[in-house]
């Protein structure tokens, strides 16, 4: 989610409530997150509704105890949350969120398998001698490997290479290595698959085993 967007709409998770699932999605223009739940909804058309960023983390931190059922009321402006130890409300955010749909990368013909914790704990050092404003990597993609390449103004250079499943065109693309690791610290999954087109398009990241409903896009950086 944005912070402080002037793009009000994006300062919040959208929550899309239709037959068969419910989806949210949260974006700050740079990135994209998606989860799919299956659901027992039963509705006509989908419906939308924006739930504001202080809402989502409050909905969140109530959240986190045992696994136990949820009430969730979606109203004109207001949404409630109630289990057997609270009752959440929170006013919702009047605005249109943007077809998440167009940002989905589609085409992506390099396909690249590698292990979760490995990527991150490379990207991890990596981002220590990276510009401390920008945050940029450039990725070498070659048969069987990553190689991360970061630098920052005072000529220090980083250089990480990981062993992945790979087979195909070499290819350059730059990242902000921040956003990186933040897919790879939340996805579960032992494996992560990377989809790609060329240096110029958003990368999506989802577990390889594909047994998550989370999609995450990453816009490519240039270097």
């Amino acid at each position: 989610m944005a912070q402080q967007d002037v793009r009000y709409y994006l300062n919040g998770m959208l929550f899309e409530l239709s037959a068969g699932y419910l989806r949210v999605v949260a974006t700050d223009g740079h990135r994209l997150a998606m989860q799919t739940m299956p659901s027992q909804l039963q509705i006509d058309a989908p419906i939308q509704v924006i739930l504001p960023r202080k809402g989502v983390i409050e909905l969140g931190r109530l959240l986190t105890g045992d696994q136990e059922n949820v009430s969730v009321v979606f109203g004109r402006n207001h949404v409630k949350a109630k289990t057997q130890d609270f009752t959440f409300t929170s006013k919702l955010v009047d605005g249109k969120f943007p077809d998440y749909n167009r940002v989905l990368p589609k085409g992506g013909d390099k396909h690249v398998v590698g292990d979760r914790q490995e990527l991150k704990q490379a990207f991890s050092r990596a981002s220590i001698l990276s510009n401390e404003k920008y945050r940029g990597v450039r990725l070498l993609l070659s048969n069987g490997e990553i190689r991360i390449l970061a630098n920052n103004p005072d000529q220090e250079e980083a250089e990480e290479s990981v062993s992945v499943d790979y087979r195909g065109e070499s290819l350059e693309i730059g990242f902000n290595v921040s956003y990186l690791v933040d897919v790879l610290s939340v996805l579960v999954s032992d494996k992560v698959k990377i989809t790609l087109h060329d240096s110029n398009s958003s990368a999506l990241l989802e577990a390889s085993d594909g047994k998550s409903d989370a999609l995450y896009v990453v816009m490519p950086m240039r270097l």
